[in-house]
């Protein structure tokens, strides 16, 4: 069975705003089971943070030390922003991602979208596409292919 996130149109509104910043932002996607419930930012340590990111390891080694404790939020993936590119990974997130299966947000001023990273993916040999399962509010979730400025966008559209 596919591994779709879970996620709440508060959260991708929330990347949607932190795309218009001019330099790339990014943090970790946290959660139990496929629902994403804590997004917390990570410091960009990136040589230049205006046109690419590398999430602060002492970011990652944490989430991962907090996931083993009893209760902790197991660590789903990675986002990070595209301020002035499309919601799409480039060729060097590609180069950079390592094929373990991880979804990756990439929100830019217009779009966010999910992607999986894997060893033989469509995308410069990395990435798929995955729908996401968009919560808004108390209703039940759809499936989406991505969330923008105007609301959600059809997975038919996507995959």
């Amino acid at each position: 069975m596919e591994f779709v996130p879970q996620l709440s149109s508060s959260l991708l509104k929330r990347l949607l705003r932190l795309a218009g910043d001019p330099v790339e932002s990014c943090g970790l996607l946290r959660g139990r089971g496929r629902v994403v419930v804590a997004a917390p930012a990570a410091a960009n340590v990136a040589a230049n943070p205006h046109n690419s990111f590398e999430i602060d390891p002492a970011a990652l080694i944490a989430a991962h030390r907090a996931a083993r404790r009893a209760g902790g939020l197991t660590l789903l993936g990675y986002y990070h922003t595209h301020p002035s590119g499309v919601a799409m990974p480039s060729a060097t997130d590609a180069c950079c991602a390592a094929p373990d299966g991880m979804i990756w947000l990439i929100a830019a001023t217009d779009m966010v979208r999910a992607f999986r990273a894997g060893a033989s993916g469509r995308l410069h040999g990395r990435f798929d596409p995955v729908p996401i399962d968009l919560v808004v509010g108390k209703r039940p979730p759809e499936r989406v292919g991505g969330y923008g400025v105007n609301g959600p966008t059809p997975w038919e559209n996507m995959g």
